[in-house]
């Protein structure tokens, strides 16, 4: 496979938030005492008066973000996707969704990427905790290049967002002149014989897979499902007809993330065969991210045989 420049989502979201902070005057940036994983230090050192550090304290922030949204200030809620959706899940719930309030939740540390952190902070339930919270808009972006274009739709759009970053650099998969929707998958490749579907990190090992299908003769599409509430039910359907075999990929428990999503909307609409590739119902485990992938199937080798194997 082709070289790779590789670059982190959370040192993208940095630069794009130092940027927003200059358009948009009520935007405020809360902490929960990870700066530096999340880089946010650039916006507070800009505009520190805009800038709350609640240290290890998520459920405060949660509550300090809600009232400050009552304001009429657009709060971003920066912490690792464990606590945000675990440990201040009752705030995130009752005091943000319930009220449709305009706060903007951070989350990086999403999935197995974490690696050598452990169960304790690799966030795999996440995405089924927000996508199930109604008013809740879920944002999964795939590379660095889609963070400003999706960052700053999530912070103008109305309504609790959760925007969910890995840890580590990942490729970069689109060039300059892409377009960005929330809401709107992009289409990377079209294909008859297997269409997939993947978010975040796990776009960059579906495309990798591709090149393995391809060398096998299959032909696969591949969707880059952003956006998982509200899914991009028309691209799904249309990308979907007459394929034998949907495949979806996932950082996150099969249970409940895009798998489940595209799940419910292929039954309504076009039941289809299904196979779910991502963490099975079951903790991860601490480790190389690479050898986790691996362990879960969820690299492109690994990926690409159980797709083959599906179809044969």
């Amino acid at each position: 496979m082709a070289e790779q420049t590789l670059k982190q989502v959370r040192a993208a979201f940095g630069e794009a938030l130092a940027e927003l902070g200059d358009s948009i005057p009520n935007l405020v940036v809360l902490d929960a005492d990870i700066s530096a994983s999340l880089n946010t230090g650039k916006f507070a050192q800009k505009y520190p008066q805009r800038h709350i550090n609640y240290g290890v304290a998520e459920q405060n922030m949660m509550i300090g973000a809600a009232g400050m949204a009552t304001l009429g200030l657009i709060p971003l809620a920066c912490t690792y996707a464990t606590f945000a959706t675990m440990r201040a899940c009752e705030q995130l719930r009752s005091f943000i969704c319930y009220a449709n309030l305009d706060v903007k939740i951070i989350a990086s540390h999403g999935g197995i990427e974490v690696g050598w952190d452990g169960p304790t902070h690799q966030g795999c339930e996440d995405i089924a905790i927000t996508r199930a919270m109604p008013n809740m808009t879920v944002i999964v972006p795939a590379d660095a290049a889609s963070v400003p274009a999706l960052l700053h739709q999530a912070v103008t759009r109305p309504g609790p967002v959760y925007f969910r970053m890995g840890r580590n650099p990942v490729p970069l998969i689109y060039g300059s002149r892409q377009k960005f929707e929330v809401g709107r998958a992009i289409r990377l490749a079209a294909g008859r014989d297997v269409l997939l579907v993947a978010c975040g990190v796990m776009v960059s090992v579906a495309l990798d897979a591709l090149e393995l299908l391809a060398a096998r003769g299959i032909k696969a599409g591949l969707l880059d499902m952003h956006t998982i509430k509200p899914l991009d039910r028309s691209a799904l359907l249309t990308a979907a007809e007459g394929t034998p075999l949907v495949v979806t990929l996932e950082d996150h428990n099969i249970i409940g993330g895009l798998g489940s999503a595209v799940a419910e909307c292929l039954s309504e609409r076009m039941p289809t065969r299904m196979l779910r590739i991502g963490i099975p119902d079951r903790f991860a485990e601490s480790g190389d991210p690479t050898l986790l992938f691996k362990n879960f199937g969820m690299d492109a080798v690994s990926a690409a045989e159980k797709i083959a194997s599906n179809l044969g």
